[in-house]
């Protein structure tokens, strides 16, 4: 259920399950159908306005209204559009109607929602190329306005389904969005994912074995996606099974460093070092658990890495940007280890990007917000979920693209969406935490795409679990909570799989 369409996935979803067999008619009784019932569900009888448009979401508003006064509610449906306009799946069903059906134009919107206690927005699907315009965009700013209760069917018009962007300048702020077979990006993406409310995914008889056939590379972020892959321990387990994390600690920002090396032990990394100055070793020695290493020299470095019991390295929180932060993970990258390269480490490179790139082979995870995005990847242009693939393809790393809806993009094509983080994230240190959990899971085995995907994950449950008021030193404590619930739902299999 982790796999996210695209729309012209869906398309091909739709087509396939025809050729199983499943009429479109079939399809969109079945869709209207659940929208009514998602609606009954969560509301009183009520007076509602269903909004059609002129294709196959409105031909799902149809069904919709059908099955909703089949069960004693009032309903007024008004069409986009002329009736004889119709055609297909979407004329069958508005031929069944048989109420009122009144013309959305202009005029009519001043008086539509009078008395209505909730609207059913059927105008637009995810497809949607062009900005809402004329009726359709004054039916939508009345009911923005007027504040009633919206469920959107598929995606709330206005919105790319692909993107979660405002496709124009309007579009339906719902309470509740109804979708089908599989979320799509922009039920996850902002603005999209603010203007969906709850999202339903509704079973509507497309067969599961069309997902074969399609083989999508986008999902949700969650556990499901690598929770049967985790490096839990087991009764025999020491230390050694789950690695050495090493994170170089900044000189004057220690307090990114010392973020990062907590996070990383309290998921699970074996044992970490900070490599230091001497002069700021007694701060990252406060923490007992804490390896510290002093590097006067870049010999002092370079003997780290040669231990091959270090295999994954954490750089740029607090570091500073500049030529020594730049050929240390230059050195980190040819000394065949896992790499987390974050903050100033990514800057360091905005000059010669392409020096980074190069220097990628193994795993690697890139965690930049926009602005460091912008600095290494100036030339890609589209949606987030597209940037992050085309960063991820050029450089060869696996690109954690930060917000509210970070994106994590593995150059083989495959992309996770995470949903999960609260604003209460939005606030100093918590980059740094994020960073140290992925060089705690890279040390511990994962791949980059994984151990990306499940620390973003339990970063943003941490902090949900926390919420107002949470500072960044709260996170790495919270972490072990988040981990017991993990463990009690994963698959035995998973458990009995150290890393050796």
């Amino acid at each position: 259920m982790s796999a996210v369409l695209s729309v012209a996935e869906m398309y091909r979803a739709d087509k396939a399950a025809t050729e199983h067999g499943v009429s479109g008619i079939a399809l969109m009784e079945n869709a209207g159908r659940a929208v009514a019932e998602a609606v009954r569900a969560r509301h009183e009888p009520c007076p509602v306005v269903v909004l059609c448009g002129p294709g196959n979401n409105g031909g799902d508003g149809f069904v919709a209204a059908r099955h909703l006064v089949a069960a004693g509610w009032s309903v007024r449906l008004a069409l986009l559009g002329a009736r004889d306009r119709l055609s297909g799946d979407a004329a069958h069903h508005a031929g069944l109607w048989d109420g009122v059906v009144e013309a959305l134009d202009e005029s009519a919107v001043p008086g539509l929602y009078g008395g209505a206690g909730l609207v059913i927005d059927a105008l637009f699907g995810a497809g949607l190329s062009r900005p809402l315009e004329g009726a359709a965009r004054a039916a939508v700013e009345a009911v923005n306005a007027d504040g009633l209760p919206v469920a959107a069917v598929d995606v709330p018009s206005g919105v790319s389904g692909d993107s979660g962007a405002l496709v124009g300048e309007v579009a339906v702020r719902a309470a509740l969005t109804v979708t089908f077979l599989r979320k799509k990006p922009g039920h996850l993406l902002l603005p999209g994912r603010l203007l969906c409310g709850e999202v339903v995914v509704a079973d509507i008889g497309i067969p599961e074995t069309v997902l074969t056939g399609i083989a999508p590379q986008t999902f949700e972020n969650g556990s499901a996606l690598w929770s049967a892959r985790y490096p839990w321990r087991r009764p025999d387990s020491h230390k050694y099974h789950f690695g050495h994390a090493l994170i170089l600690g900044g000189a004057v920002m220690t307090g990114a460093g010392r973020l990062a090396a907590r996070a990383a032990l309290r998921v699970g990394a074996g044992l970490v070092t900070v490599a230091c100055t001497r002069e700021t070793l007694p701060i990252y020695a406060l923490a007992p658990s804490v390896i510290t290493a002093p590097v006067a020299t870049e010999a002092d470095y370079q003997a780290l890495l040669a231990d091959r019991r270090k295999n994954a390295v954490l750089l740029g929180p607090g570091n500073g940007v500049g030529p020594q932060t730049r050929g240390r993970a230059l050195a980190a990258l040819g000394a065949g280890k896992a790499v987390v390269l974050d903050a100033d480490a990514l800057t360091s490179f905005e000059a010669r990007p392409s020096d980074l790139f190069e220097a990628i082979e193994g795993d690697c995870v890139l965690t930049p917000h926009e602005g460091e995005f912008g600095r290494l990847f100036a030339d890609r242009d589209g949606d987030k979920l597209a940037r992050a693939r085309a960063a991820a393809a050029l450089s060869g790393a696996v690109v954690l693209l930060k917000g509210a809806d970070s994106v994590i993009a593995a150059p083989d094509g495959r992309a996770a969406i995470n949903a999960n983080a609260p604003p209460e994230l939005a606030t100093a240190g918590t980059g740094d935490v994020l960073a140290g959990l992925i060089v705690g899971l890279l040390a511990q085995g994962m791949t980059s795409f994984d151990a990306a995907c499940a620390a973003a994950w339990l970063h943003g449950e941490t902090g949900a679990a926390l919420g107002p008021g949470l500072i960044a030193e709260d996170l790495p404590e919270a972490l072990p909570a988040i981990l017991r619930r993990l463990r009690a739902a994963a698959p035995a299999r998973a458990v009995d799989s150290p890393r050796v």
